[in-house]
């Protein structure tokens, strides 16, 4: 079964921004694991330089970024949704 894939790719010198906008970021991502559409999520790399999600649908990946603190206030430069044919999980 299909699964979608958000990718984030962070904006330069956004590490502040980020850690300001976290607490909201985490509550999203908090509401959409409790409601079963986000499967996992974190940054990729040390120190991160972008981010990736793991959402049941491509409608619920979208739904994540629309409303995103993230995306909205400029700390992600670029974003894409990728479907993933998941073997296991």
């Amino acid at each position: 079964m299909s699964k979608y894939v958000i990718f984030y790719e962070m904006a330069p010198g956004a590490m502040d921004k980020v850690m300001q906008l976290f607490p909201a970021h985490s509550a999203r991502l908090d509401e959409f694991h409790g409601r079963g559409l986000c499967l996992g999520a974190g940054p990729l790399g040390n120190p991160p330089e972008g981010a990736m999600g793991i959402f049941t649908t491509r409608e619920a990946a979208e739904e994540f970024v629309a409303g995103d603190p993230f995306v909205n206030q400029g700390a992600v430069a670029k974003w894409r949704v990728v479907e993933w044919q998941a073997a296991f999980m």
